[in-house]
C-alpha cells in the first residue's frame, strides 16, 4: 500500500504546460514536475531564459522543451496550445503585480494586471481545457493566485481584484468541467523569496512588518509552491477540485 500511495504522487504519463516558466516560482514548478515524470512545456516571453531551463532538464535526463509565448497575446497563445497540446497538467502561473496605492492607481496599470492576471489566466485555461475535452483526456489546471486572493492588502487593490476574481473562476472552472474528468484547483502562496522579491526581503522595516503576519515566522521558498502543484496535478489529489490551497505559512488563519 505505500508503494501505491507514494506513485500516486508522481506526474509519470503526463503532458504539462507550465506559463511563466522561466524564472521564479513557474521554473521551480516546471522542475518539480519534470522531476516527478512530466513531459513539461515550458511557456514564457523570454525564449533565451526558456530554452536554457530546458536544455538543464533534458541534460538530467527529464523531458522539457521551449514554447516562446506571450500569454496576452490570445490569438497566438490559442494557436499555440492547439498545436502543440493536447494536455493533462496545466500549471496556469503568468502573472505580475504593481503595486500602486488606491488613490494614485492609473488606468493604464489596472488594466496591464487584468489583462495578464485574469484575461489571459482565463484564455489559457480555456484553451487547454478544450484540448482535454476533444481528445476525450482527464486532467488538472492550476491557477496560480495568492493569499491576497482571500484576504485585502495594502497598495494592492488591483491586484487583490485580480486573485479574488481569479479564484472565483477557479470554483467555476471546476463545476463546469467535473463532467469531463478535469480539476481545476489554485495555489495561493504568501510571499516568496524570488528574484524579484529578494529586494524587499532584504528590507529590515519590511522583513518587520511582514515576518509577524506569517505564524511560520519565515518567507515561503519556491519549492514550498512547487510541492503544492505537483500534489494537485497527481492522482493523489484526484477528488480535489474547486479548491483554494493556501501556501502561506499561516497568514489566512489569524
Amino acid at each position: 500500500m505505500a508503494a501505491e500511495i507514494g506513485a500516486s504522487f508522481r506526474l509519470d504519463g503526463q503532458r504539462a504546460l507550465v506559463t511563466g516558466a522561466s524564472r521564479g516560482l513557474g521554473r521551480a514548478a516546471a522542475i518539480a514536475m519534470a522531476e516527478a515524470g512530466a513531459e513539461v512545456v515550458l511557456a514564457a516571453r523570454s525564449a533565451a531564459e526558456l530554452d536554457a531551463l530546458a536544455e538543464e532538464l533534458t541534460a538530467r535526463g527529464l523531458s522539457a522543451r521551449a514554447l516562446p509565448l506571450d500569454v496576452t497575446d490570445s490569438t497566438a497563445t490559442r494557436e499555440a496550445i492547439a498545436r502543440e497540446g493536447p494536455f493533462d497538467a496545466l500549471f496556469n502561473n503568468a502573472g505580475g503585480n504593481r503595486p500602486q496605492p488606491f488613490l494614485e492607481v492609473d488606468e493604464a496599470t489596472f488594466d496591464w494586471m487584468f489583462a495578464l492576471n485574469v484575461r489571459a489566466a482565463y484564455m489559457v485555461s480555456q484553451a487547454v481545457a478544450r484540448g482535454m475535452v476533444a481528445a476525450g483526456r482527464k486532467g488538472a489546471i492550476v491557477h496560480m493566485t495568492s493569499q491576497m486572493g482571500h484576504v485585502g492588502g495594502h497598495n494592492r487593490t488591483v491586484y487583490c481584484g485580480t486573485k479574488h476574481a481569479l479564484e472565483g473562476m477557479t470554483k467555476a472552472m471546476a463545476l463546469e468541467l467535473a463532467p469531463f474528468g478535469i480539476r481545476v484547483n489554485a495555489v495561493a502562496p504568501t510571499f516568496i523569496l524570488t528574484e524579484l522579491t529578494r529586494g524587499w526581503a532584504e528590507d529590515p522595516a519590511w522583513r518587520a512588518e511582514i515576518l509577524p503576519r506569517i505564524p511560520l515566522g519565515r518567507l515561503g521558498t519556491p519549492q514550498d509552491v512547487a510541492g503544492a502543484v505537483v500534489f494537485l496535478c497527481s492522482p493523489a489529489a484526484a477528488m480535489i477540485t474547486g479548491h483554494s490551497l493556501l501556501v502561506d505559512g499561516g497568514w489566512t488563519a489569524q
